[in-house]
C-alpha cells in the first residue's frame, strides 16, 4: 500500500519494511537517524521528508529514490 500526502509525494516506506524482514518503524527510524515519530509520520502522508532524509531510507532498502518515494500523477508538484 502507498501514502500519498498533500504535496502528492507517495511513499512505499511501509511495503519495503515488510519486504525487509518486518522491520520495525523503530529500527528504521534508528538507522536513519530519525524519531520512530518521524517514521509514522512520513508512511501516513503526513510529512515530506527532507533530502537527505529520503536518501538515508533508500540507502537502508538499497534501491534509489524514486523507487522509495514518488510525485503522484496530476499531483501540483509534478
Amino acid at each position: 500500500m502507498t501514502f500519498r500526502n498533500k504535496d502528492g509525494l507517495a511513499n512505499y516506506i511501509r511495503q519495503l519494511r515488510r519486504e525487509h524482514g518486518a522491520m520495525t518503524q523503530q529500527q528504521l527510524a534508528q538507522r536513519v537517524l530519525v524519531t520512530r515519530q518521524t517514521i509514522v509520520a512520513l508512511e501516513s502522508g503526513r510529512y515530506s521528508p527532507s533530502l537527505p532524509l529520503a536518501i538515508r531510507i533508500a540507502r537502508v532498502f538499497e534501491r534509489p529514490v524514486e523507487e522509495v518515494f514518488d510525485l503522484v500523477p496530476g499531483s501540483a508538484n509534478e
